[in-house]
C-alpha cells in the first residue's frame, strides 16, 4: 500500500513492513516456500508484530502472504530435520506466543489471503481478528493427511467455526473453498483477486475512523469475555464500558449525538486501554 518500507535488517529475508496513513502491511516473504512457518518466520513476525503494537501510530496491521500463498503451516523440512521433542515443544510454544502476540495487541489485525491457507496457516487465519480472502482461496487443516493432528491449528479453529464443522475438517484434511469459509465464519468476506486490495483498505478505513482507545479496549475486552462464564463476562464487560465512557473521545462522541453533529476526533487515543 506505500513504498515506505522500514523492516528490520534481520527480518528482511522473512518479511516486508510497509505503513501508511495508520495501516501497517505485513508481508510474509518467503513465496518459494509458502510462506512456511519456520522458526526464522516466527522469530520475525515476532519481533515485528511487538514493535507495531507499541506503536500509537498504527492504528490497523494487514498480514498477508508473498507469492501464491498466504501460508502454508510449519516448515515441514525444518521439523523433520529436528527430530527431538525438545526442539517441538520449543517451536510450538513460539507458534502459541505469536498467535497470541495477534489477539493481544491492540490494533485489529486483518488477515489478507489468497493462495491456500493450510495447518498452522488456517490455524494464522483464524487468529486473526478479520479476514478477506480472495475467493480463489482455500483452506485445510491437513496434517493428518502425514500422521499429524492439526491439534495447535484446532485451539483457533474451533473458536471460529462450528465444532462439528471444524472437527470434520481436523479429521478428513479435505480443503474448503473461500466461500465455504466465510459461510463457516473463517474469513469474514470473500472477493475477486483483483478487488483484495481495496476491500481490505475500506475495511482499514472504517477502522481508523474510530477512535483508537474504543478499538483497543474493545478488542481486550471481547477475547478476555469469551473465555469466561456469563456472569463474570458480564461483570468485566460492564467495568470496560464504564471506564470507556470515561474517556474523552467517548464523552465527546456521545455529546456529538447529542448535538446531532459529527465526533471531533484527533484519531489518536487519549488514554490507555483497560489493562489485560
Amino acid at each position: 500500500m506505500s513504498a515506505d518500507v522500514s523492516t528490520q535488517a534481520q527480518d528482511a529475508p522473512y518479511l516486508e513492513l510497509h505503513q501508511q496513513g495508520g495501516i501497517a502491511t505485513v508481508t510474509m516473504n518467503r513465496g518459494a516456500q509458502f510462506n512456511a512457518l519456520s522458526s526464522g518466520m516466527l522469530d520475525a513476525l515476532q519481533r515485528t508484530l511487538d514493535s507495531l503494537a507499541a506503536d500509537p501510530e498504527v492504528r490497523v496491521v494487514v498480514l498477508g502472504g508473498a507469492g501464491r500463498a498466504f501460508c502454508a503451516g510449519h516448515d515441514l523440512r525444518e521439523m523433520r530435520a529436528s527430530p527431538k521433542r525438545e526442539f517441538y515443544q520449543r517451536l510450538f510454544a513460539q507458534c502459541t506466543k505469536m498467535m497470541r502476540t495477534i489477539q493481544t495487541m491492540p490494533q485489529p489485525v486483518i488477515a489478507r489471503v489468497h493462495g491456500i491457507a493450510t495447518a498452522a496457516g488456517c490455524q494464522l487465519v483464524a487468529t486473526c481478528d478479520l479476514a478477506v480472502a480472495s475467493d480463489e482461496s482455500r483452506f485445510a487443516v491437513s496434517g493428518v493427511n502425514l500422521g499429524l493432528f492439526c491439534s495447535t491449528p484446532s485451539v483457533a479453529l474451533s473458536r471460529n467455526v462450528a465444532r462439528k464443522k471444524a472437527f470434520e475438517m481436523l479429521v478428513t484434511g479435505d480443503f474448503i473453498s473461500a466461500a465455504e469459509a466465510c459461510e463457516r465464519g473463517l474469513v469474514n468476506r470473500v472477493v475477486p483477486a483483483d478487488r483484495l486490495d481495496a476491500d481490505i483498505a475500506a475495511l482499514a478505513a472504517q477502522i481508523i475512523a474510530k477512535p483508537a482507545v474504543a478499538i483497543a479496549t474493545g478488542k481486550s475486552l471481547f477475547y478476555r469475555q469469551l473465555e469466561m462464564g456469563t456472569v463474570a463476562a458480564y461483570q468485566l464487560a460492564g467495568q470496560a464500558m464504564a471506564c470507556n465512557m470515561m474517556d474523552p473521545a467517548a464523552l465527546e462522541g456521545v455529546q456529538a449525538f447529542i448535538e446531532k453533529r459529527a465526533p471531533s476526533w484527533s484519531g489518536k487515543p487519549s488514554a490507555q486501554p483497560a489493562s489485560r
